[in-house]
């Protein structure tokens, strides 16, 4: 990963962070990323000189363990930490969060216990045809996003 500072934030931006080294990014398959996430798994990458820029998240203890951080506002998961962390113990960011998340690929798989059947054939789904995308245009061209740029702003006003 580069040494730049790596920004992100929440969906509605709230909250906004920086990290200054991101690690190992991951793509976690186990039971509670898959509910934290409302999705298939939870991508996650070390975060390293992690500091909140603006507010700050609110925090879930899914486990004994560990605790899921996410935006009080608009729900947005941020973090996974361990609880009694180790001196030095990363903490893991949602790669989604990141401004510019194409750029923190994925280097491993883990909690595959829990992995669910068809995960591995997502990429071979079909897509939509090019009437069908066609078709849909109109409504994308109404669509006006709450969404925070993917940027740091000066200030912040609640959407939605």
């Amino acid at each position: 990963m580069s040494d730049k500072p790596f920004t992100g934030g929440c969906q509605c931006g709230a909250v906004r962070f920086r990290a200054e080294r991101l690690g190992r990014a991951s793509l976690c398959h186990c039971r509670m990323c898959q509910k934290a996430f409302g999705a298939f798994f939870g991508p996650y990458v070390d975060a390293f000189g992690l500091e909140w820029t603006r507010g700050a998240p609110k925090h879930f203890a899914s486990s004994n363990m560990a605790r899921r951080g996410f935006c009080g506002d608009c729900g947005t998961q941020l973090t996974f930490e361990v609880l009694e962390a180790e001196a030095g113990q990363t903490v893991n960011v949602a790669i989604g969060a990141f401004d510019d998340a194409a750029a923190i690929r994925p280097t491993i798989r883990i909690g595959l216990e829990d992995k669910l059947p068809f995960a591995d054939d997502l990429a071979r789904l079909p897509t939509r045809s090019a009437e069908e995308h066609e078709a849909s245009r109109a409504y994308y061209a109404e669509v006006r996003s709450n969404q925070h740029p993917d940027h740091d702003t000066d200030s912040w006003t609640p959407h939605g």
